[in-house]
């Protein structure tokens, strides 16, 4: 009972984080509109680059956690139990009087808890155990605890994690440029039929009708937003609106593959040394995809140039370190105590969200059509939550 109400909670403070993040997300999406349109600052590429660069600070904090706790490599005594007998026979396949001593020697990242303590007398004869106190290692006696990401394990997920969150951005935003946002909008939401697809053959998400419906409310209810909820039409014609809309398309595939890879990897949080995780994000970033400065710009693509005021400045840091820097990490926390398509079908919500901002602060005339699509979003939320 007490494992339940413990699954119940975490599941609750990670909707309580998902929600602070659609927050964030609606402001930042206000930034960045001002930044493309009034401010006339249309580079993608460098907002996403510097918004992900700010990543590398977390190493700051992986590096003062280092030094506080130090290196895996002190051992303190506890009092061996007939639980830990048991637990090292359970791990070695063998009764309970085979004892400690055929322990077999396996990689110690892979190795179960009970596998890795040594065996030790104390003055008085009784048999005690070196128990491994640092905190890459399951809590003792605990055997079904998986131990934490090693230090390579953690880099090598965040270089992998970065390459994929870098190119769903980069694709969401030029998709822009080739068709319309409600076009890029609606496609973009087809994330969470990707994610549940992607996390069923991956085994983190549960594939049953109740779920499907639940993602395709979700998509109803953002196309009904965007193609009829507003008045608002477009001026010019796109003819290379198939091109935006792949784009778009290719954004939702990417965004429910690295939300399932990191699922899949790490499964709990406590499993991972967040502030490392994405030190590694920020720093594969920043020195692997400099060179798309140099190419964009030779091919007019993006010209490179700085924020030429200091009002342009203060919005891409807010938005860079706010916008990103804190709740991309929210959002991983809130992934890993929900689900994948939890989280994505929530992160639908920033969009009648920001249509709400939009009909506040900027008089936007909004039909019917809205309001259904908007409550037809919040349905797919709550069913997948169910």
């Amino acid at each position: 009972m007490a494992t339940v109400v413990a699954g119940y909670g975490r599941r609750t403070v990670g909707l309580l984080l998902l929600l602070c993040v659609v927050v964030i997300w609606v402001g930042s999406s206000f930034l960045v509109s001002n930044l493309f349109g009034e401010q006339e600052y249309n580079r993608p590429f460098f907002i996403t680059y510097l918004n992900t660069s700010t990543f590398s600070f977390y190493l700051a904090g992986a590096y003062i956690t280092y030094l506080r706790t130090g290196p895996c490599s002190q051992l303190a005594p506890r009092k061996r139990s007939q639980s830990d007998d048991d637990a090292i026979s359970r791990a070695n396949g063998t009764s309970d009087s085979t004892g400690a001593a055929d322990v077999v020697s396996t990689p110690r990242h892979r190795q179960p808890a009970a596998e890795s303590e040594l065996h030790s007398r104390n003055r008085s004869g009784e048999e005690v155990l070196l128990v491994d106190v640092c905190e890459d290692e399951a809590p003792a006696g605990d055997v079904t605890a998986q131990p934490k990401l090693t230090v390579r394990e953690t880099v090598r997920l965040g270089v992998a994690f970065s390459m994929l969150w870098f190119a769903a951005n980069v694709s969401q935003n030029a998709s822009l440029a080739y068709t319309t946002v409600a076009s890029s909008s609606i496609l973009c939401s087809t994330s969470g039929l990707f994610t549940l697809v992607i996390g069923a053959l991956g085994g983190v998400e549960t594939f049953n009708a109740a779920r499907l419906t639940a993602v395709l409310a979700s998509i109803l209810g953002v196309y009904c937003i965007m193609e009829y909820g507003s008045r608002e039409t477009d001026a010019l014609a796109m003819p290379l609106s198939w091109f935006g809309d792949i784009l778009a398309l290719l954004s939702a595939a990417l965004y429910g593959g690295y939300t399932t890879l990191l699922k899949r990897q790490i499964g709990d949080e406590s499993r991972l040394n967040t502030p490392l995780f994405f030190g590694a994000v920020g720093l594969a970033n920043t020195l692997l995809l400099w060179p798309g400065f140099i190419l964009l710009h030779f091919t007019g693509i993006e010209t490179f140039q700085l924020p030429h005021s200091g009002s342009m400045w203060a919005m891409i840091l807010v938005n860079a370190f706010v916008g990103t820097f804190l709740s991309d990490y929210l959002w991983l926390l809130s992934m890993l105590m929900t689900s994948p398509l939890v989280v994505t079908l929530g992160l639908s919500l920033t969009i009648p969200l920001s249509m709400a901002g939009d009909i506040i602060f900027k008089g936007l005339a909004v039909s019917l059509p809205y309001y259904v699509g908007a409550a037809l979003v919040l349905a797919g939320f709550i069913g997948a939550n169910l």
